[in-house]
């Protein structure tokens, strides 16, 4: 019996040590293939990121008043008319880039979810200021001196962040 166990354990503690050593190459093997494939898919979903920042900047950009006003003939329109077509410019240029969420961060998303409310409630706000006889020429130049003397803006706080966002990809 004893010289059974002289065998035995020795080889027990051999297969022990082997099986060790064994669960540890693969599990390093198996951590460096996720590493690879997570390195592999990085170098194609940065590109796309990055364009989804810039179409995310532009957007925050175009939906500021003096770029809103910029390509309107103001004087075509009444004030109403003025305000529903930069409401609807708004909503158009954020339901066009909707998609471009899954790209950025949840806060950078919220942030900018924040700033499309508030121009639109913007817009909104210096209509209802007007007097009734105002003219739409009167409407754009409340939007543009109370949008510039407002601080800052929910549009360049979102596009700050997003700016942050973007720099930690590069």
């Amino acid at each position: 019996m004893t010289e059974i166990l002289k065998y035995c354990i020795p080889a027990l503690i051999v297969l022990l040590a082997t099986w060790i050593v064994m669960y540890k190459l693969f599990q390093n093997e198996q951590q460096k293939r996720e590493w690879e494939l997570k390195k592999a898919a990085q170098k194609e979903i940065s590109p796309i990121r990055l364009r989804a920042y810039e179409r995310l900047a532009l957007v925050l950009e175009r939906t500021q008043p003096e770029h809103l006003l910029m390509d309107l003939d103001v004087s075509q329109f009444t004030v109403p008319q003025l305000q529903q077509r930069l409401l609807q410019t708004i909503r158009l240029e954020f339901d066009h880039n909707m998609s471009q969420q899954i790209y950025v961060s949840e806060q950078v998303w919220d942030k900018i979810v924040a700033a499309r409310g508030q121009m639109l409630a913007f817009v909104s706000a210096m209509a209802m200021q007007l007097p009734p006889e105002s003219t739409s020429l009167d409407y754009a130049k409340t939007l543009l001196t109370a949008y510039n003397t407002n601080g800052e803006t929910a549009n360049e706080a979102a596009l700050h962040a997003l700016k942050e966002e973007a720099a930690k990809l590069i």
